[in-house]
C-alpha cells in the first residue's frame, strides 16, 4: 500500500464525501449545486494528477535527453578544439580565442630554482687564535 500523503488524505476525503452526497441526493436536494461542483473539482484533481504523474514522466525523460545533448556537445567541442589546434598549430597565439592555451615553450626548472651565489667575504671564525710556533 502506497504512503498516504496529505494530498491523497483530502482527495480521499473528498470522494468519499461526493460519494456520499451521490447516495443521499434525494434527501439533500438543497446541496445539489454543491454536491455537483465537489464531484468536478474531484474529477479536475484526479485528472491533474494523471497530467501531473505523464508530466513528472515526461520531464525525466527529457533530463536524460537533455544530459545526452551535453555529453555529445562536450565531445564534438573536443574534437573542433584538436581540429583547431591542427590547422592552426599548438604554438600560435590564435588559439587562444578558441580557449585553447597555445604551447608558449618550456620553463627551466633549474634556472628558477637555483638563486645566484653571491659574492660576500667569509667572516672570522669566533674562536681561539691558534697557537704560536
Amino acid at each position: 500500500m502506497a504512503k498516504e500523503t496529505k494530498k491523497t488524505a483530502i482527495l480521499g476525503d473528498m470522494q468519499n464525501l461526493s460519494a456520499t452526497m451521490e447516495l443521499n441526493k434525494d434527501l439533500l436536494p438543497d446541496l445539489e449545486p454543491f454536491r455537483l461542483k465537489l464531484n468536478g473539482l474531484v474529477t479536475q484533481t484526479v485528472e491533474a494528477g494523471r497530467q501531473q504523474a505523464a508530466m513528472k514522466a515526461s520531464k525525466q525523460e527529457l533530463s536524460k535527453q537533455v544530459r545526452q545533448f551535453l555529453t555529445d556537445g562536450q565531445r564534438m567541442a573536443d574534437v573542433i578544439r584538436t581540429a583547431v589546434r591542427d590547422h592552426f598549430g599548438p604554438e600560435s597565439e590564435k588559439l587562444a580565442e578558441f580557449g585553447l592555451q597555445p604551447f608558449r615553450g618550456r620553463k627551466v626548472k633549474g634556472a628558477a630554482a637555483k638563486p645566484e651565489p653571491t659574492t660576500t667575504t667569509p667572516a672570522t671564525p669566533a674562536g681561539p687564535a691558534p697557537p704560536a710556533q
